[in-house]
């Protein structure tokens, strides 16, 4: 995946994204931001945030920033949650996941929903969600993941050399991602139509925290590297 190709596939994706991607995968956005714990006062990121399709599911009384790399999805964003009317949506700005522009320990929870295999580096991703969320904070990725079945394993291996005009990768494999981030989540789940798509669950350290921790509680580290 190259930024420039997932760039120029959302753009051609915004105007009809909440119609492809809307209603279908709508319960995974919910039953994410279900499980986020929402306190009064909390901020929360999500990283991915596209057309704001998710922003009305949040809790009033939570503050919430959303990223994207993709202006043209930003621009419907806003102008379906303008400030005026929705004061709790602090702010929409555009940003790569991979090189996220707030300080350490900024953010009550973060979410990344359909995001991890449309991202070039999800390890950086994943990195700089953890780098930014506070001590002890929930870290959730919502994604589609190769499937175990024969059969739709073969269309997503034929659509594969497709990523970057899809913008995602159809064959994004669970295992390879958890081994990249050297992370162990809390929970895995299913959702969305066919169970298709998981709710992953994550939690930083409370301790040190720079990165995701694995079970031998080592943080990544390394070089750089809907869906």
């Amino acid at each position: 995946m190259e930024l420039a190709r997932v760039k120029s596939a959302y753009r051609r994706y915004a105007p009809i994204y909440n119609f492809i991607f809307g209603r279908i995968v709508n319960e995974g956005r919910r039953r994410a931001i279900d499980v986020l714990p929402q306190r009064p006062g909390d901020h929360i990121l999500e990283v991915g945030v596209g057309t704001g399709i998710s922003l009305g599911f949040y809790d009033k009384h939570v503050d919430v920033t959303g990223i994207d790399v993709s202006p043209e999805m930003l621009e419907r964003a806003r102008k379906r949650y303008p400030k005026s009317r929705y004061p709790n949506i602090r702010e929409l700005i555009e940003m790569d996941a991979q090189d996220l522009k707030f300080p350490d320990n900024t953010f009550d929870g973060v979410m990344a929903m359909y995001v991890a295999s449309v991202v070039p580096d999800p390890k950086e991703m994943m990195r700089e969600m953890f780098r930014v969320s506070k001590p002890g904070a929930p870290i959730l990725v919502v994604n589609h993941f190769a499937s175990s079945r024969k059969a739709l394993r073969m269309v997503e291996d034929r659509f594969a050399p497709l990523s970057n005009r899809l913008g995602f990768r159809p064959d994004f494999s669970m295992e390879k991602f958890l081994e990249t981030i050297d992370a162990t989540p809390e929970s895995i789940s299913s959702v969305n139509i066919g169970g298709y798509w998981k709710l992953v669950v994550f939690r930083k350290p409370g301790s040190n925290g720079q990165g995701p921790s694995g079970s031998n509680g080592k943080a990544v580290t390394g070089t750089n590297g809907h869906a």
